[in-house]
């Protein structure tokens, strides 16, 4: 098939533009013709794929949004592709790949994080006004033949908020890369991040991972790290944030010098090998890659129902959902349970079994079968 994958930025930061990159090398090497259409090319597209820019007005954030949204469709027809899978927001396509969820979802769930002030912002603000419209338009009846959701949770909202038939939209987990992400890593890596950064060789380390960090829960962990439950156990903080200096020195004068923040890192890995529990008591994700990360590491999570990858927790690992986020004994207590020395090497052994059914391999089959199913009916209905 000749494909075209579909979104405002290629990088290699960000979930959705990482996904991005990574869908276009799997469905390259199972044999398709791949297409990128972005506006911007921070990175190079994957050897063997072919990347088309698409104009955008460079008038602010605005403008872009909607040009691109309408002037990436146009482009596209002229390169007759025989399926079009957006990544992001554009007035039409034949697969929306929705990786975040619903835009109007996620300015609710953020007012529990931001307050009032945020909603009324939101009410007033011209660019999240034209990306809820844009979005409307995505998800309006004639301008797509299927919607893929990262998880169950994402595909409810779609379903509840813009009332699209259930059999419209697939639930395709992400997938993780199995040699990456390893149990070995703590052999090859753990001493080595632990003497980087001053962490005793045989604390307890617990890891998060991500840009965000209010958004993502951060501050529920910070809250609890003076307790006295917690002496001994380090807070390891990877990723990047707008206000990540303030939240750094704030940081400093708390738990003893037991919070290390890191900045981003790229080779986040080593991070896991350094860690025994990732925590991520985010407010809202529509997936969580990092959990899955976690999972093919060996390392036990403790996460929210507002994180799709939660989904996926099976047996005593659904110990790590919290039922009530903010209530900062029970992330205290769920903490020191899989921090137990007595029950960690089996939770470890189950998160890497969990986390090795989840490999890009099947998902790109999956969306394969997908794709061809779809374009299948396009032909049907240009011939009929």
């Amino acid at each position: 098939m000749k494909i075209a994958l579909v979104h405002k930025r290629l990088d290699l930061r960000g979930g959705t533009e990482r996904d991005l990159y990574h869908t276009a090398e799997g469905l390259r090497d199972l044999g398709h013709e791949v297409h990128l259409f972005c506006a911007e090319f921070a990175v190079p597209p994957p050897e063997g794929a072919t990347g088309h820019k698409i104009p955008s007005l460079p008038l602010g954030r605005t403008a872009r949004l909607w040009s691109f949204a309408f002037l990436a469709p146009r482009a596209i027809l002229r390169h007759r592709c025989d399926v079009t899978v957006g990544f992001g927001r554009m007035a039409c396509q034949d697969i929306v790949r929705s990786g975040g969820g619903s835009h109007r979802v996620f300015l609710e769930k953020m007012v529990q994080v931001e307050g009032v002030l945020r909603r009324l912002w939101h009410r007033v603000s011209v660019y999240h006004r034209s990306v809820l419209a844009v979005e409307r338009l995505q998800y309006s009846s004639g301008n797509y033949k299927k919607i893929l959701a990262v998880s169950r949770e994402v595909k409810r909202e779609i379903m509840a908020t813009y009332h699209v038939p259930e059999e419209k939209i697939a639930v395709l987990y992400n997938g993780v890369d199995h040699e990456r992400f390893h149990p070995r890593n703590r052999g090859r890596s753990r001493e080595r991040v632990r003497a980087q950064w001053g962490i005793l060789p045989e604390a307890p380390v617990v890891l998060f991972v991500g840009s965000g960090f209010k958004r993502k829960g951060l501050d529920r962990l910070l809250a609890i790290w003076e307790s006295p439950g917690l002496s001994g156990i380090y807070l390891l903080v990877v990723g990047g944030d707008a206000h990540w200096s303030q939240y750094s020195s704030r940081a400093k004068t708390k738990a003893q010098g037991r919070i290390v923040f890191t900045g981003r890192q790229s080779q986040v890995e080593d991070y896991y090998g350094a860690a025994d529990l990732l925590v991520l008591p985010a407010f809202q994700e529509a997936f969580g890659n990092v959990i899955l990360e976690a999972l093919a590491s060996g390392l036990p999570v403790i996460t929210t129902r507002a994180v799709g990858a939660a989904e996926i927790l099976s047996g005593e690992l659904e110990m790590g959902i919290l039922a009530n986020p903010d209530r900062p004994s029970e992330i205290e207590a769920k903490i020191l349970c899989m921090l137990d020395p007595e029950r960690w090497s089996s939770l470890s052994e189950q998160a890497r079994k969990l986390g090795e059914k989840y490999s890009w391999k099947n998902h790109f089959r999956e969306l394969e079968g997908c794709l061809l199913e779809v374009a299948e009916e396009s032909l049907r209905e240009a011939l009929s």
